[in-house]
C-alpha cells in the first residue's frame, strides 16, 4: 500500500516582482536587439532560469570586460557598483539596468546618508553580488560590512556619532533584528532606514515557512545554493523547529532517504525559483506517495515593477 503524505505548500513562494522584472528585461532585450545580449552576472540566482535564457541567446559573463562594445549588456537584479555603468557609458555601450527597485532604494538611501556626512554600516554577506553592488555605490571606506552580532563589537567607525545602517534585502528577518539591536546598543545615535531594507518578498516567504514549520517533519526549499534568500528559508525553517530542512535545485536533488518515515513535509521556493520546479517536485512526491497538498497562505502579493522605458519603446 502506498504511504500517505501531506505536502504543506507555502504561499507566497517562488518568483518575486524584482525577479519577474529582471527575467522580462532579458527577454525583451532579446526581442528588441536580437541575440546575443550580454548579461553581467547571473540575472537571478537560478540555474534553470539562466539556462532557459541562455538557450534564447543571452550570454552570461562575470565582468563588463568580457562584453563587446557593440552588443547590449544587462546588469543583474542584484545591482552593480557605480563603476560598472560608468565604464559602460565610457565605452558607449547600450546597457539596461535590471537592478531590483528595492535594491535601488537601498542604494539611494546609502547615497543620501553619505551626502549628509554619515558613514554607513551594511548588514550583509561578504562577497554576495548585492552587497558588492551596494558597497560600490560609495567611495572606498565609506561602508563598513557586518555579518554577525560579534562583528558589531569589532568595527571601528570614523565617528560613532555619525553613522547610519542599511541591510541586504534578502537576509533573515530574525537574525538581522539581533544585529540591528547590537548596533543600536553600541551606537545609540545610529540612523536606520525609514522603511525596513529587507524586501517584502523575503519577509513574506520567511513568514510562510514559520507558519508551516509546526506541522511538518521536514522542509524542502527549492532554490540555488548561491541564492541568499533561499538559504535563509532553510535557516528560518530550522530555527522554527523543523530539524530536517533541505535546499534542492530540482526534484533530482531530493535526499529521499532523509525523508523516510516523515508523514508531513513543507515545500517552498526561493524568490528566483520558477513555479515549474515546484510542480516538478510535487510530481516526484506523487510518484512515490499518496499525496495530499495543503496550501498555507500567509500573505498575498500584488507588487509589480515596470521594465525600463528603453524596452517599452520600439526599436
Amino acid at each position: 500500500m502506498t504511504q500517505e503524505l501531506t505536502l504543506y505548500l507555502a504561499a507566497p513562494r517562488g518568483f518575486c516582482a524584482g525577479v519577474d522584472r529582471a527575467i522580462r528585461i532579458v527577454e525583451l532585450a532579446l526581442e528588441k536587439w536580437g541575440a546575443p545580449v550580454y548579461v553581467r552576472h547571473e540575472i537571478v540566482h537560478n540555474r534553470y532560469v539562466v539556462d532557459g535564457l541562455r538557450a534564447k541567446g543571452a550570454v552570461f559573463v562575470e565582468e563588463l570586460a568580457d562584453c563587446p562594445d557593440d552588443r547590449p549588456v544587462i546588469f543583474s537584479a542584484h545591482g552593480v557598483p557605480k563603476s560598472v555603468p560608468a565604464e559602460a557609458a565610457r565605452r558607449e555601450m547600450v546597457y539596461v539596468d535590471a537592478t531590483c527597485p528595492l535594491v535601488s532604494k537601498v542604494h539611494i538611501e546609502a547615497e543620501r546618508h553619505h551626502e549628509n556626512g554619515l558613514q554607513m554600516v551594511m548588514i550583509g554577506h561578504a562577497g554576495h553580488p548585492e552587497t558588492l553592488g551596494t558597497m560600490g555605490q560609495l567611495p572606498e571606506g565609506e561602508v563598513i560590512l557586518v555579518e554577525t552580532v560579534e562583528d558589531v563589537a569589532r568595527i571601528a567607525p570614523r565617528n560613532p556619532e555619525r553613522l547610519a545602517f542599511i541591510t541586504q534585502t534578502t537576509l533573515s528577518v530574525d537574525d538581522t533584528a539581533g544585529i540591528v539591536a547590537a548596533l543600536k546598543a553600541r551606537f545609540p545615535a545610529i540612523i536606520g532606514p525609514h522603511k525596513e531594507d529587507i524586501c517584502y518578498a523575503t519577509t513574506n516567504r520567511q513568514e510562510a515557512v514559520k507558519a508551516i514549520a509546526p506541522r511538518i517533519g521536514a522542509l524542502l526549499v527549492i532554490g540555488a545554493p548561491n541564492s541568499s534568500n533561499s538559504r535563509r528559508l532553510v535557516e528560518v525553517g530550522r530555527a522554527a523547529g523543523c530539524a530536517h530542512a533541505q535546499l534542492v535545485e530540482r526534484a533530482a536533488d531530493i535526499d529521499w532517504r532523509a525523508l523516510e518515515g516523515v508523514r508531513a513535509i513543507g515545500l517552498t521556493a526561493g524568490a528566483s525559483a520558477p513555479e515549474v520546479l515546484v510542480n516538478e517536485v510535487i510530481d516526484a512526491f506523487r510518484a512515490r506517495y499518496a499525496v495530499t497538498v495543503e496550501m498555507v497562505e500567509t500573505a498575498r502579493e500584488r507588487v509589480e515593477f515596470k521594465v525600463p522605458r528603453v524596452l517599452r519603446e520600439p526599436a
